[in-house]
């Protein structure tokens, strides 16, 4: 029987192709983009590759360059048997939480392939709720299912075209440079200008009386 999660020791015997001698044919990737960020949308997308489709190049999307990862986000769309992108956007973070809001976009990509895959394989710990067809969550995915690999290509690459195309709007905070997360600039303008419509203001960092700096 296959558990609900897997760890890193299951790939030792290969954890495609025991899916694959189950009759699991059309397996989803399900990733996420800027759950970590102090701003913007969180982004998830999934992926559904052709059957014993490889390709080396495909990887984490964090152990990859912006430039890389363009080029693969074309690849991958063009080789995909089917994929999605989607969002939930900051006004829904801030009412119902990051988590939640993770596990919707998940959910949304997954429910917006044309096809539905046969199980769908979720970075990380946890299952999506409400999801009502065969799913299982695998821990550090993104860098062991190229399927999960490929679908944290195609959210980071379009979270952070997004967050660039905002940043238009909001040139005193300077998301092309950090794309909303927390990194030492991006502190320094929160300080400067306060937070803004883009900003996860029910984290608590944000809450902080108006004569203080919020870090």
């Amino acid at each position: 029987m296959i558990t609900r999660l897997w760890n890193n020791k299951f790939f030792d015997n290969d954890l495609l192709s025991f899916l694959k001698s189950q009759g699991y044919s059309l397996i989803a990737g399900v990733d996420e983009a800027g759950r970590g960020a102090l701003a913007g949308p969180v982004f998830a997308s999934a992926v559904i590759f052709p059957v014993d489709f490889s390709y080396k190049d495909i990887k984490d999307s964090k152990l990859l360059t912006p430039s890389k990862r363009k080029k693969l986000f074309n690849f991958i769309v063009r080789i995909a048997v089917d994929f999605s992108i989607q969002k939930v956007d900051v006004e829904e973070i801030n009412r119902i939480g990051i988590f939640k809001a993770t596990l919707k976009a998940m959910k949304k990509a997954l429910e917006s392939l044309s096809i539905t895959p046969d199980i769908a394989l979720i970075d990380g710990p946890f299952l999506i709720p409400e999801y009502l067809h065969p799913q299982r969550a695998v821990v550090k995915g993104d860098r062991l299912v190229p399927a999960i690999s490929a679908a944290s290509i195609l959210a980071k690459v379009m979270r952070d075209e997004y967050m660039c195309s905002i940043s238009k709007h909001y040139p005193e905070y300077e998301f092309h440079r950090h794309k909303g997360y927390g990194t030492k600039l991006h502190l320094s303008l929160i300080n400067q200008h306060g937070a803004c419509n883009q900003h996860r203001i029910y984290y608590k960092c944000f809450r902080k009386k108006e004569d203080e700096k919020i870090f």
